[in-house]
């Protein structure tokens, strides 16, 4: 899971801070500093979901602004996807909606 949480989050910042003619974000790079696997990975040992979902959240909302908000058509779909994840209640369902909602950022980055 901590692969996937810090893939969502590269994903998700990669949106924000790579520019067409500007060098690729890397997951060593300074803004993936609080987003980093070893991160995600104490979180999810230590069963902090909240956590998680504050950390994904923060990634989620510069994404979500870079995308126009959530009234664009790709921002609605970013927004909606969000939302399912936000609404797990153990680590265990948060799998599903964190698999779709890293494929879509993957997919529009």
């Amino acid at each position: 899971m901590e692969l996937m949480l810090e893939a969502a989050a590269l994903f998700a910042l990669k949106l924000v801070h790579e520019t067409e003619d500007g060098s690729p974000l890397l997951r060593d790079d300074l803004v993936m500093d609080g987003y980093e696997r070893e991160v995600f990975g104490l979180l999810v040992r230590q069963g902090d979901l909240a956590g998680i979902l504050v950390k994904l959240d923060e990634c989620i909302a510069q994404a979500l602004s870079a995308l126009g908000g959530a009234d664009t058509v790709l921002g609605r779909e970013l927004h909606r996807l969000a939302l399912n994840a936000q609404q797990a209640s153990t680590l265990e369902e948060l799998n599903a909606p964190l698999g779709a909602l890293k494929d879509y950022l993957k997919a529009i980055q």
